[in-house]
Formats: C-alpha cells, structure tokens, sequence
C-alpha cells in the first residue's frame, strides 16, 4: 500500500469528493519523518476543538500525544515515533464547546480490537506477498457475463465451527471452505460483512470499522490468505458491502466530532428508525471519498472480485421504512434521494474505471428501473441486480401444496416479463432462512420424501432459468433449522442421514452440470438465451423450455414438474428432428429419487407440437426436473420459431395482487414508476437486534391427491424423524 504525502492536491480531491484512495492518506501509516520511523497518524474532524492520539503507548492521557491541523483547517496530523505493530490506540476528540473528549476508533483503521473491546490496533499493510497473478491475467480475459456464476453464501462464524465452538479462523476457513467449495462445483464464495462490526447478532451489517476486516477471524493478512487460495483454486470472492446506514455505537461514525459529519445535518434524513441506524449523507463530499475509496481498499488491498451492494432500496427512496411525516420529498416532490443516485453512479463509474473485471451486484428489491445498465445509458451503473421478484415468487408458489399449484402458475412464469429487463442474479439468500421463514427444505409441502423431491425439482428449474445463481449456506444439503447466526450449519445430518446425503451429492453433480453447460450462462440477459416451449400447462403444473448458447444448435431442454404425478407419454415440441437423451434427471435414485427416467435414446416424431415440426414422448417423474439433449441430429439445423416476448401465463391471481397479464402488460407498456410499491426484503431484525428464531417445524401432511405409486417413500430412522420435527 502506497502512503499518500497529505498533499495540497490530495486533501483538494478529498474535499471534492474525488479522491478514491483517501485510505492512502488518512489513518495510521508506518511513515519516516526525516531519519526517525513511526506511524503518522490523520484523521478528518472538521469541528473539533482539539485532538489527540490516545492508547497504550502513553498510557491513554489525551495530553500526551496532541494532533496538529494542517493547511486544509480540517485534517489533524500527529507522528509518533518508534510507534510499534499492534499498538491500541484512538482519537480523542475534544468538541467545540469543551467538556469530556469523545473516544473514537480510526474511521480509516485497518485493524481492531476484538470484540467486545473497541480501539483501533496499527497495522503494517505491506507484509503479504501474494500469489493469484494467474487468477488476474483469467480475469481480466473473460467478461463475466457469459460466464457462469454460481454463488456460495457464507456468514463466516456460522459456517463451521471448531471442536471447542469457536470461529474458525481466516486461515482454517481458507483450508476447509475453500476445498468445499471447489469440491461441490461452486464458482464464487460471496461473504456475508466482514467489517469490524460490534455486534454478531447484527450479522455485520451494522459496521464501526469499514476498512479493518473483522479481528474476530484473524488479521488483514489472514483475510488476504483465504482470498488468496481461492483464487489460486479458481474461486471468486464476493464481499457483501453496507454503504447505506452504519451503527451508533459511540466509538464508531455517528457524531463523530461531536456534530454530525459522516451523517446529514437534517436528522430526519440522519436517523434510520426502521433498523435503528444512522444514514450516510450522499451529499457531503468528503464522505463520498470515504466510501468510494472504501470499495477500492477491498478490491486493491484484498484483491476481492466484487461487491454486494446491501439495501440500496434504503438508499435510493427517501420514504423508505419510513410513515407520513418522517420524510421529506426532494425537490422535484418525488421520492427519489437525489444525492445518493448520484453517488451510486459516482462510486460504479469510480469502481469500473480502474477495475473493469469487477462484479457490483445491488440488492435493490423495488422495480427501480436501469440498476444494472451503464451510467451514460441513464443506468444507476452497477453490473448486476439481484432479483428479489423471482425469488418471493417462487418460495411463496413452492411452499403450497402441490394441488393449488395450478391456480398459482403465473408465479412460475411471471419473472420471464422481465427476465431480461435487468442482468439478474438469482439469489436464494440469508434472509430467506430466518425469523421463522423456515429452511428451504421445510418450505417444501408434503411428507419426508416430497420435501426432498420438491427441493431437488425447484433446484433444476432455479438452475435453468436465466440468470446467475447464488444460495446460502445449508440449503445445498437441506438443512431443516432455520439459520443460526451463533452456531455451525448441521454437518451432522450429512454423515448420519442418507437423504441429506443425497440432497448433498445432488447438488453437486447439478452445480457440475451448470458450470459444465454454457447453454446454461453463455447467454443470461438476452431472450436469444430462452425460448419457451410450453409455458401454459397449468392444469400439470409443468413447465418446458429451452436454454441456448450463442451457437443455437447447442441447446439444452429442461422440463420441470411440480407436482408428485408421473406424466406418461407427455409430448413436447422440439427445435431438430432426431434422437434426444436424457442428459439429467432430480429424480434419480443416486439423489433420494423414485428412479424415474427416460432411458435410451428418444427419437422425434414427425407430429406438429408447440409450433414446432417435430416433438417427443417422454415420462416425467413426479416432482422433478430432467434436461435433454439432441444427440443425434437428422437433416438441417434445429429451428427456432421467432421469439415472442409476450407470453400469456395462466394463473389466478391470489387475493389481494394483480393479475399476472394486468401486471405484465404495465411493464411492457413501460408505465410502471420507479416510485411503485416496494416489497421490503429486510426485516428490522436483522438490523437490530440478535433474536434467536424458533427453529423451523417441517410439516409433514400428505395429501392423498399428491401420492403416487412409482415413487418412493425413505424409510426413516427415529433420528432421522426427528431431524425433521427438529
């Protein structure tokens, strides 16, 4: 790391809001001062009437060590010799009008005490020799677009714990999660905030340190170890980031001089009473420079690939979580927050100009529109937008039984009116698993063996469908209890039960299967990628479709049936006559399945299907989702009709929301508003306090009408019976 010399043109940039490596600049940097070597020590206090350095080194007397202004009459300086590795320390600031000095860590501290204790620690940040320049020359080779991008969702304290309980380090996640990772086929680890934080239950989102790495795992060059393997092991690490409100411990930003100064001046604007916060003011400068240079530290100190944006619905909406009277309109009378629009465009523009491979992925959960296109389109700049529609969509339409499926279809069909209006990840995250939202296994209806049957199904359909995939932890071996942010994932049931076994190699050998298939990712956010070939069977609960990669001939066919009825000779249409095979199938019996399946080769029939010439019969297994390919083709080329984006999708609206076609002719009239009804994704709990929720209770009805007689049932151990009561 280079050490900025605090000059004239440095502190003009930070004041403007430009300078994007403000980290070089301000906090505590190894330094020479003439012959003598130490640590100069800057931080930004506009309002204070005086500063000084405290902590062990001189036994925390604010007399001791006084910081000086420099030219710019806001930045105070002080050197301190033979200042040493690990020292404690913070500012104490004394406020304008006198009275006890304000204790503050280092906003620019690259290092902290462990929890529960809160003082900056020094850190030298030019140890670690790295070794992923391999990893950056493939980088910077390939878009990510038409890569795939299969995302692990870690919370690093819960994903395993040690023999004694506690977290594992930086260094032995980096030895055991990176081997999982790579052995289960995923492409990307994204780590829930791993900024020094004061609180576990506020699971990092509630940041006092946003540039010191939390001490809680090990050190900065620790952290730098684990992202190294994984690049060395060609795993990308994704950070989730939180510009958007910070936490009101009193050592960390909020009235951090003794005014507010990283918070706006208009405390309606200030307080975020829904998760009890404090909001970034976007429009002070010198906090943009903060930030900004914020993402940077961790994409050019840490060497991460991306940045999860959190809650940038919170920053976009001045009416936010907020009731009549708590906000203010801007001045156009919208809703819109003018000067966090801007900064968003800043900071990706900023991001993208000095690293162009970068992966800035919101999660935006409203209909705001442009947040994954360019700023010079008018876009909010970032590169991708997780798709929260999709997801509440498909976890509200999966957790009913399977006989009310039909009258719920559009909620399997409705995301493909906008699939390709944004670059899309499609998230199965945290926030799905907790405060009782149930497990995803416990969301599936039905008796022990349709829970993981309709896991495996939706798992394929989640896979097939465009866009780029990301899943918490535990969901890839269905984990019944909800997440638990103070305890490891249930290890256990994977080397005590044979279907959480199952579930566990099913998602490995699929997760294969997407990394291994570019129809499946070379195409993501273009309908070229997708074309439907049935999406209107309802009374069947199926869904059939076909992903392509940029040569259309290869393609792959995927069918997804939800419901625990076998299909004999179901037809479907099919874009080449010849033979097509089974390429793979949820319901195989290595995956917990009934063994349902189409053997052999299937050859196309010259029988007009689905607007097409040719089609097929095949079997469907009950609760599945099988893939097809052309094995051998007969004549020319397949044929795809030409593309009509507006698809009808049958369904019944349930009380109390909008027809899917209502909806759907709205979008693609372009009428709906950016100020539409947002759907708040994030509970205040997750923001504010560490409530244990009641473990999830799998329910075990079994409707008559679901059964079938080609599946079959897991005979079930009293542990096994109450691993799904547990």
């Amino acid at each position: 790391m280079k050490t900025s010399d605090l000059s004239e043109f440095d502190l003009y940039l930070f004041h403007q809001g430009t300078n994007y490596h403000a980290y070089e600049m301000l906090g505590a940097h190894f330094a020479k001062q003439g012959s003598k070597k130490g640590i100069r020590f800057a931080v930004w206090a506009p309002h204070a009437k005086s500063v000084s350095v405290v902590g062990d080194f001189n036994n925390w007397d604010t007399r001791v060590t006084p910081m000086h202004k420099i030219g710019d009459g806001e930045i105070w300086v002080a050197f301190v010799e033979k200042m040493k590795e690990g020292e404690l320390y913070k500012y104490a600031i004394e406020p304008q009008w006198g009275g006890p000095h304000i204790m503050k860590a280092d906003p620019y501290g690259f290092y902290a005490e462990k929890k529960p204790d809160t003082a900056s620690r020094t850190f030298d940040m030019n140890h670690y020799k790295w070794g992923d320049d391999a990893w950056k020359v493939q980088k910077n080779r390939e878009a990510s677009y038409d890569r795939p991008m299969l995302t692990y969702e870690v919370h690093l304290g819960s994903w395993r714990r040690g023999e004694d309980g506690e977290y594992l380090s930086y260094r032995e996640a980096a030895d055991q999660l990176i081997d999982y990772v790579k052995d289960m086929n995923y492409t990307h680890i994204e780590f829930m905030p791993l900024c020094e934080h004061p609180f576990d239950g506020s699971w990092g989102y509630q940041a006092t340190g946003y540039y010191a790495v939390t001490s809680r795992y090990g050190t900065p060059d620790d952290f730098r170890y684990l992202v190294d393997r994984a690049h060395q092991n060609g795993i990308g690490i994704i950070m989730d980031w939180v510009p958007g409100h910070f936490c009101k411990d009193e050592q960390g930003l909020r009235h951090f001089d003794g005014q507010n100064l990283y918070e706006s001046d208009n405390e309606q604007r200030a307080e975020n009473w829904e998760w009890g916060t404090t909001n970034f003011d976007y429009g002070r400068t010198e906090v943009q420079s903060f930030l900004i240079s914020n993402a940077m530290f961790w994409f050019e100190e840490f060497h991460i690939d991306g940045l999860r944006i959190d809650a940038v619905a919170n920053m976009l909406y001045l009416d936010y979580g907020r009731k009549d009277g708590e906000w203010v309109p801007n001045k156009y009378g919208d809703t819109g927050n003018l000067e966090a629009m801007d900064f968003l465009r800043k900071l990706n523009e900023a991001i993208f100009k000095f690293h162009p491979q970068a992966l800035m992925i919101a999660e935006e959960s409203t209909s705001w529109p442009l947040i994954s296109r360019p700023v010079y389109m008018g876009g909010m700049g970032f590169n991708y937008k997780w798709n929260m529609g999709w997801m509440n969509d498909m976890l509200k339409y999966v957790s009913l039984d399977s006989i009310y499926r039909k009258w719920n279809h559009d909620k399997v069909t409705f995301s493909f009116m906008y699939a390709f209006s944004e670059n899309f990840v499609l998230p199965l995250s945290h926030d799905e698993v907790v405060h009782g939202k149930c497990s995803l296994i416990s969301k599936m209806p039905g008796d022990y063996w349709q829970k993981f049957a309709g896991l495996r199904g939706f798992f394929g359909y989640w896979m097939a469908h465009p866009g780029k995939k990301l899943l918490f932890m535990g969901g890839e071996f269905a984990q019944f209890a909800e997440w638990n942010f103070d305890d490891s994932l249930d290890w256990h049931l994977v080397q005590e039960f044979d279907m959480h076994r199952k579930m566990q190699a099913y998602s490995r050998a699929l997760n294969k299967f997407y990394v291994d298939t570019r129809a499946f990712w070379q195409v993501d956010f273009d309908w070229n990628g997708f074309q439907w070939i049935d999406p209107n069977d309802n009374n069947n609960s199926i869904v059939s479709f076909i992903r392509k990669a940029e040569d259309s001939n290869d393609f792959v066919i995927c069918i997804s049936n939800f419901t625990p009825e076998v299909h004999q000779d179901y037809r479907i249409g099919v874009p080449a006559k010849g033979s097509y095979i089974e390429v793979f199938n949820s319901d195989g019996e290595d995956f917990g399945g009934s063994g349902v399946k189409n053997a052999g080769e299937i050859q196309s029939q010259d029988v007009p299907w689905h607007n097409r010439e040719q089609s097929i019969k095949l079997t469907i297994p009950p609760l599945s989702t099988i893939y097809l390919r052309l094995k051998r083709q007969d004549g020319s080329n397949a044929s795809f009709p030409e593309v009509n984006e507006q698809v009808e999708a049958r369904g019944f609206a349930v009380a109390g929301e909008k027809d899917s076609t209502e909806v759907a002719a709205k979008v693609k009239k372009g009428t709906a508003k950016k100020t539409a009804a947002k759907t708040t994704t994030k509970k205040a709990s997750k923001k504010t306090t560490a409530v244990k929720a009641p473990k999830a209770k799998a329910t075990t009805k079994a409707k008559a009408a679901s059964k079938t007689a080609t599946r079959k049932r897991a005979v079930k151990t009293p542990l096994e019976e109450a691993a799904v009561n547990a």
